[in-house]
């Protein structure tokens, strides 16, 4: 199961804060913001409105998908393996030792696939390795993300007494042969839970770029009516200021709900290794891409910041016509 590692934190997009504590009024606000009323910069450049174009959330849903196709894949391959033990004639349990739902023997290396490295292995053991390899192993992705033998592999995603007791015993019994069967089918199961986690998070990353490319929208179309204004603009501008803070106090919704979710997350996830490590899910899905640890929050952030430099170009437009 691919691991992310990360810590959630906290994140919030933050408020400009007055140039000072007694001045709450309109004129105030816009006086602060005004530096140089005589330096009044447009809008609109060749009547274009600046358009955010929501990278981190998009990018972050093909993660996503990505991660949700390799973790269905490996499901897919612990039932396959599950099924191909199944098939196996178990030995007589007069030639095995104890299965691995016990305490484990002492553990030699589990490493002769093929028969050539190992003496005496018996050749049901060789088939079970061979089909771990054949089916979980052979997943494009999964050599070079846990770049593991198969024995370790064995352990971390069956238990660690999994290749011991298959190495104690050189066979496979009909308790182990059960053993390896359940906890296959464990780990596929595992599996559906992450992929569907996995889903409801694409989920809510569609209706967090539905949400912000509304409110991008209207931040766009405020400063296309303001920029259609004829005549005296004083009032309008007025308006569209006053309807950009509502705005912005939209994304700062946005942005706790988001919070919400980050602080109750729908699963944990297991560290690569077995060492019983458990991991943030959203760390997990975002800490080894390329973009933001929280690109939810980043785009949220990326769109504020856009809305607030648009706020201070109204406000000096309208320190400008007054």
């Amino acid at each position: 199961m691919s691991a992310r590692q990360g810590a959630a934190g906290v994140f919030r997009v933050q408020s400009a804060e007055p140039a000072t504590a007694e001045c709450t009024t309109l004129s105030c606000d816009l006086a602060a913001v005004a530096t140089e009323p005589g330096a009044v910069t447009a809008l609109v450049v060749a009547g274009v409105v600046a358009f955010v174009a929501l990278a981190y959330v998009r990018d972050a849903k093909a993660d996503c998908r990505a991660e949700r196709r390799r973790v269905l894949d490996e499901r897919a391959a612990f039932e396959e393996f599950a099924d191909c033990v199944s098939g196996l004639d178990p030995a007589p349990a007069s030639s095995t030792a104890s299965s691995f739902d016990g305490p484990a023997a002492a553990v030699r290396t589990v490493s002769a696939v093929d028969g050539r490295n190992g003496t005496g292995d018996d050749i049901r053991l060789r088939r079970v390795l061979a089909a771990y390899r054949d089916t979980v192993m052979s997943l494009p992705h999964y050599r070079e993300e846990y770049d593991e033998t198969i024995p370790d592999s064995l352990a971390a995603e069956l238990g660690p007494d999994t290749a011991a007791a298959l190495a104690s015993n050189g066979t496979l019994s009909s308790g182990a042969q059960s053993a390896l069967m359940r906890r296959s089918r464990r780990a596929a199961d595992a599996r559906s839970s992450l992929a569907d986690a996995i889903g409801s998070e694409i989920d809510a990353l569609s209706r967090y770029e539905t949400d912000l490319t509304r409110v991008d929208r209207r931040r766009r179309r405020l400063l296309e009516h303001l920029d259609g204004v004829a005549g005296d603009r004083t009032d309008a501008a007025i308006d569209v200021w006053r309807r950009l803070d509502e705005i912005e106090s939209e994304c700062d919704r946005l942005a706790a709900d988001r919070q919400r979710g980050l602080d109750d997350p729908p699963m944990a996830v297991d560290a690569p290794g077995g060492e019983g490590d458990r991991r943030s899910f959203h760390e997990y899905l975002y800490g080894p891409t390329e973009g933001p640890r929280y690109p939810v929050l980043a785009q949220i952030a990326e769109i504020a910041g856009q809305i607030r430099t648009d706020s201070d170009r109204v406000a000096s437009r309208i320190a400008g016509i007054e």
